[in-house]
C-alpha cells in the first residue's frame, strides 16, 4: 500500500512516467469485453424507457412503510395489476402502465390514495401519448447525428481528420458503455438521463480535445529532430496531460457525488438520482476513453503515413545498432576478463609450481599472447639493454623444457658505425 501511494505522489509530481503504449494492448482487450457485454445486455434485456419515450401513464405517491407487494395487491382489482411498480427514494411509490384510458387512470389513482391514506390530489398522474414519445425519440436521434457531424467538422478543421475519427470513436464508446450499464441493471431512461448523456458526450469531447491539443503542441516541438516516432510523441503528450485530466475528473465528480448522496439519499429527489448516476458513470468512462481509446486510434492511423513509416524504420535500425554495440562491448569486456584470468594462471604456473606436467600446455597473456607447447617453444629475442627477470619452469616428466631466460639468450650488440674521413 505504501508503494502505491508513493507511486501516486510521484505521478502527481511528474516524477513518474507511464508507458501508455504498453498499456494499450491490455486496455484494448478490456474495452472489447465491456463493449461485448453492453451489446449483449442491450440485445437480451433491452432498455427500460420512461413514459416520455414509450408512452403510457405514471402515478406517484408518498407512502411511508408501503412495500411493492402491498401496492400490487391493492391494484389487483384494476386493469393495471401487471403494471411496473417500484420504490423511488425513501418513501415514494411509482406505478407505470401502458394505458391512457381515463377510467383506468382514475381507478388506479383512487386505489393508491386509499393505500397511502392520503388525499386524492396528493397522487400525481402523468400521461403521455405514444405518438408524442416516438416524436421525442426521433428528434433526439436526429439531434445526436447533427451533433456528431458538427463535432467531426470542427476537429477536422482545427486539428486533422484522423483526430476527428478518434474523438468520435471515444464518444461512441462512452455511449455504448453507459447504455449497456443502464440495460444490464434495468435503470429507467428518462429525459434527465438523456440530458446527462449529452453532458457526458460534451465532457468526453472536452477531455479528448485537451489531449489532442497537447499532442499537437508536442509534435510541433519534437518532430523537427526526426528521432521520435508518433507513438513516442503521443506517449510524451499523455504523460504531460495526465494529471490535468485526472484533476479535472476528480473536481467534476465531487458535485455529482453531492447530488447523488445528499439530493437522492437524504432528500429523496429521484430526478437528481437519475441525472447524477449517468453523469458519474460518464465522467469516469470519458476520462478512460480519451487516454485509452482516442489516443491509440490516432497513433495507429498516424503510424500508417509514409513519413511516419520511414521514421519508425529508422528508429528500429537505430535501436538495433545500439543493441549490437552493447553486445560488442559485453563481448570485449568478456575477452579482457578472460585475458586477465590467463595472466593470473601464467603467474601461478611460473611462480614455482612443482607439478606442471601436462600434454600440450598453453599459457596465455591478455595483451601479447605467448604459447609454449611441447618442443615447439619459440626462441626469445631481447633488445639491447633490456634486462628481464628470469623465470623458469622445471618439468619432471614429459617433453617440456624450461623457458628461455635473459642469461641464456644471446645479446646482439649493434656494430659501431665507422666515421668517414674527409679528404
Amino acid at each position: 500500500m505504501i508503494k502505491f501511494w508513493r507511486f501516486i505522489v510521484a505521478l502527481y509530481r511528474s516524477d513518474q512516467q507511464i508507458d501508455f503504449p504498453r498499456l494499450w494492448n491490455k486496455t484494448r482487450i478490456a474495452s472489447l469485453v465491456v463493449l461485448v457485454l453492453s451489446g449483449a445486455g442491450f440485445a437480451v434485456r433491452g432498455l427500460d424507457l420512461g413514459i416520455d419515450f414509450s408512452g403510457g401513464t405514471s402515478w406517484e405517491v408518498q407512502a411511508a412503510g408501503v412495500s411493492v407487494s402491498e401496492t400490487r395487491s391493492a391494484l389487483q382489482e384494476t386493469e393495471v395489476g401487471s403494471a411496473k411498480i417500484q420504490t423511488v427514494g425513501a418513501d415514494t411509490i411509482r406505478v407505470r402502465a401502458d394505458t391512457n384510458d381515463a377510467e383506468n387512470v382514475s381507478l388506479v389513482r383512487t386505489a393508491l390514495a386509499e393505500l397511502a391514506n392520503v388525499e386524492l390530489e396528493q397522487v400525481s398522474v402523468t400521461t403521455v401519448g405514444p405518438s408524442w414519445g416516438s416524436q421525442v425519440t426521433a428528434k433526439a436521434r436526429n439531434a445526436l447525428l447533427v451533433f456528431f457531424a458538427l463535432v467531426a467538422a470542427y476537429i477536422a478543421i482545427r486539428l486533422e481528420w484522423k483526430m476527428a475519427i478518434g474523438a468520435l470513436a471515444a464518444v461512441i464508446h462512452d455511449i455504448i458503455v453507459c447504455v449497456g450499464f443502464y440495460s444490464l441493471f434495468q435503470l429507467e431512461i428518462t429525459p434527465a438521463t438523456i440530458i446527462a448523456f449529452l453532458t457526458i458526450m460534451g465532457y468526453s469531447l472536452y477531455d479528448t480535445i485537451v489531449v489532442y491539443d497537447k499532442v499537437h503542441e508536442v509534435v510541433g516541438k519534437i518532430s523537427s529532430d526526426r528521432r521520435h516516432t508518433y507513438t513516442e510523441m503521443m506517449n510524451i503528450s499523455l504523460n504531460r496531460v495526465l494529471m490535468r485530466s485526472v484533476n479535472t475528473s476528480i473536481t467534476s465528480m465531487m458535485p455529482i457525488l453531492s447530488m447523488l448522496v445528499i439530493g437522492s439519499a437524504l432528500f429523496g429527489a429521484s430526478t437528481l438520482e437519475e441525472f447524477s448516476v449517468a453523469l458519474l458513470l460518464g465522467v469516469v468512462v470519458g476520462t478512460y476513453s480519451s487516454l485509452f481509446v482516442a489516443a491509440p486510434l490516432v497513433s495507429w492511423l498516424k503510424e500508417r503515413e509514409p513519413e511516419n513509416i520511414a521514421l519508425a524504420q529508422k528508429s528500429q535500425f537505430r535501436q538495433a545498432g545500439s543493441r549490437k554495440a552493447d553486445t560488442g562491448d559485453r563481448g570485449r569486456s568478456g575477452r579482457i576478463e578472460a585475458g586477465r584470468g590467463s595472466t593470473r594462471l601464467r603467474k601461478k604456473v611460473l611462480g614455482g609450481s612443482s607439478d606442471t606436467s601436462r600434454d600440450d600446455s598453453r599459457i596465455e597473456e591478455s595483451d601479447d599472447t605467448l604459447e609454449f607447447s611441447g618442443s615447439e617453444a619459440p626462441q626469445a629475442t631481447q633488445k639491447p639493454g633490456f634486462d628481464r627477470t628470469s623465470r623458469q619452469t622445471e618439468s619432471t616428466s614429459g617433453p617440456h623444457r624450461s623457458l628461455p631466460t635473459a642469461s641464456s639468450v644471446p645479446i646482439i650488440k649493434p656494430k659501431p658505425r665507422k666515421k668517414r674521413r674527409k679528404k
